[in-house]
């Protein structure tokens, strides 16, 4: 694992634009993102096991990574994110789009751009992309990272917000499949009364948060599979129907990469 000397090492390959503050101007503090790496490193390497396959798919300069998103609370996104900054070289940081409402959470929000991470809205992302960054997106939404777990690793529909950013700004897309999330918490159901009441996208019924211990995270193994780069041809301003061919496209690869990798783990914890 990384010590702290090598993380701050790595983060100075990583070609960031600091304002007088500190910051970047997504808020991004680098103080913050070297303190928080050691806890990611232990998730990463340590608690999930991640076994990361085809990270050499990863293009030069801006790229969408378009992935499936499960697992209740959003540690897909920490571990892709921590494996383009540990495990390809050169180190890159890994910018996510995170849901809207998370910015009504005082500590939450604060938290998220201080790592780095983006509120999801179309100029935040192309603006990114123009700087060259690698742009992480869950193109399900909240539907698929709150699927119960009799719909595990089944896809849900996919919006098309990212295949027009990709057109807009002629960005490769790269397909991951996460293959473990679905299995950190087991949802039998989705309480959404009350997730309206109290203003959440949705709140999963997780029978283990009631046992001891059963607040963590099932100690699942994670493999993340980086599928080839597909570049698509068109007007990002093209009519829903002409994008949605291209969003299935991706979606059925996605899908099947999915599949495959299903298919070839042995077990879920090991």
């Amino acid at each position: 694992m990384l010590g702290g000397e090598d993380f701050r090492e790595r983060i100075s390959r990583v070609p960031v634009s600091l304002g007088s503050s500190g910051f970047d101007p997504f808020g991004m503090d680098p103080d913050w993102v070297t303190t928080t790496l050691p806890a990611v490193a232990f998730l990463h390497r340590k608690y999930f096991r991640t076994e990361v396959f085809g990270v050499e798919n990863l293009p030069q300069g801006r790229v969408l990574l378009v992935a499936n998103h499960s697992g209740q609370i959003p540690l897909d996104g920490v571990l892709i994110g921590a494996t383009l900054f540990m495990d390809v070289d050169p180190p890159r940081f890994c910018r996510a789009m995170v849901e809207k409402w998370s910015q009504t959470l005082p500590f939450v929000s604060t938290f998220f751009a201080r790592m780095g991470q983006v509120v999801g809205n179309p100029e935040n992302a192309e603006r990114l992309l123009q700087n060259e960054e690698a742009l992480l997106v869950f193109p399900e939404g909240v539907r698929g990272i709150s699927k119960t777990f009799d719909r595990r690793y089944q896809l849900e529909d996919f919006g098309l917000g990212f295949m027009r950013l990709a057109l807009a700004t002629k960005t490769p897309i790269v397909p991951v499949a996460v293959i473990g999330g679905e299995e950190q918490y087991i949802s039998i159901g989705n309480a959404s009364k009350i997730a309206k009441t109290l203003r959440l996208p949705s709140l999963p019924i997780i029978p283990q948060l009631f046992f001891p211990g059963g607040q963590l995270p099932l100690p699942t193994r994670y493999r993340l599979h980086f599928g080839e780069a597909m570049t698509f041809e068109g007007d990002s301003d093209d009519e829903d129907g002409v994008v949605g061919e291209k969003v299935a496209v991706v979606k059925a690869t996605l899908q099947s990469m999915v599949n495959r990798g299903l298919k070839e783990r042995k077990a879920v914890f090991w």
